[in-house]
């Protein structure tokens, strides 16, 4: 069940804690599927929605930038 409150915009849960405690508990991660390629790095770097779906290595923070290239 869910109770959904859209002047104060929440969605909550309605499951026991305990209940959600017993799931957390018995949840077992699945094998990753995909080992490499597009799939892969979209499941290693992409952002949620509400940082902007992008990737992580396109942002400022993620390391120093590789600078103009030479030209001879």
């Amino acid at each position: 069940m869910l109770c959904l409150d859209l002047p104060n915009r929440r969605l909550d849960m309605l499951v026991d804690d305990a209940k959600l405690e017993r799931r957390r508990a018995a949840w077992i991660a699945p094998e990753p599927r995909f080992r490499r390629g597009w799939e892969w790095m979209f499941s290693r770097h992409a952002i949620q929605a509400d940082k902007g779906c992008d990737f992580d290595f396109l942002e400022r923070g993620f390391g120093q930038a590789a600078g103009e290239p030479d030209v001879f």
